[in-house]
C-alpha cells in the first residue's frame, strides 16, 4: 500500500466542509504514514492550504517545518499510539454532534446504527482545554472498544481504516446525532434492549465488503 499524500488529508478536510461538518479553520484530519501521521495546520482553512501544508509529525510528537500541526495532534498521536486500527482520524464541530456534546450527554442506543460505532452507546469524553493533554486523556477513556465519542463542549471524533472510511463514519455518525437530536425535540426516543444490541453488535462483525 502506497504512503498517504498531503493531497489526500487536504482533499478529505475539505470533504467535511463540503459535507457541511466543519466551517472554517474548525477541526482537524489526519493519517498515519508509517511511523508517523500527517495532519492539517493548525489555524488554516482547507481553502487556502496546499497539498504541502500539511504537517507530518512522529509518535514522539515532533515535527519539522514552516507551520505548526493542529493544536489537537496530541489526540492524534495518541489514538495512533494506542489504536492499531485507527488509519485516519477526523475531528469536526459539525453542528448535530457538538449541540449533544455541549449537553455534555452520551449517546443512547435509540437506532441500531449506533453499533456502528463500536458498541450500544457512544459516549461523551469530559471536557478539557483544548489542545491539551487532558484532552486526550478524555477522547482516549471514552474511545474505549469504540471508533468515535462526542467531546463535551467541543465536537465530535471519529476514526477509521483509511482517510475515506473515516470521513464516511463522521457523515454516518452525523447524521444519528441530527436524528437523535430531531428525536428529542418530539419527546423521549424508545431505546433498543441490551440483547437486541449484542445481536446487532454481533451482526456487524460481517458487516459490509
Amino acid at each position: 500500500m502506497s504512503e498517504v499524500s498531503g493531497a489526500e488529508v487536504l482533499n478529505a478536510a475539505r470533504r467535511l466542509e463540503t459535507c457541511g461538518l466543519n466551517r472554517g479553520a474548525a477541526g482537524n484530519v489526519s493519517a498515519r504514514r508509517g511511523s508517523a501521521f500527517l495532519i492539517t495546520p493548525s489555524g488554516m482553512e482547507p481553502d487556502d492550504c496546499s497539498a504541502g501544508d500539511m504537517v507530518e509529525v512522529d509518535l514522539e510528537g515532533r515535527w519539522s517545518g514552516r507551520l505548526k500541526p493542529s493544536s489537537e495532534w496530541r489526540i492524534h498521536r495518541d489514538i495512533y499510539v494506542a489504536r492499531q486500527d485507527a488509519g485516519a482520524i477526523v475531528h469536526t464541530h459539525s453542528p448535530f454532534a457538538t449541540s449533544l456534546a455541549c449537553l455534555g450527554i452520551e449517546i443512547p442506543p435509540f437506532h441500531y446504527m449506533i453499533a456502528r460505532f463500536g458498541g450500544s452507546t457512544v459516549r461523551c469524553a469530559r471536557y478539557a482545554t483544548f489542545g491539551e493533554q487532558a484532552l486526550s486523556d478524555a477522547v482516549l477513556e471514552a474511545l474505549d472498544s469504540r471508533s468515535a465519542c462526542l467531546m463535551a463542549n467541543h465536537g465530535m471524533l471519529v476514526f477509521g481504516r483509511d482517510l475515506k472510511q473515516a470521513v464516511a463514519l463522521a457523515v454516518e455518525f452525523e447524521s444519528l446525532c441530527e436524528q437523535y437530536w430531531r428525536a428529542l425535540q418530539i419527546g423521549t426516543p424508545r431505546l433498543l434492549d441490551t440483547d437486541e444490541m449484542a445481536r446487532v453488535l454481533a451482526k456487524f462483525g460481517s458487516y459490509g465488503q
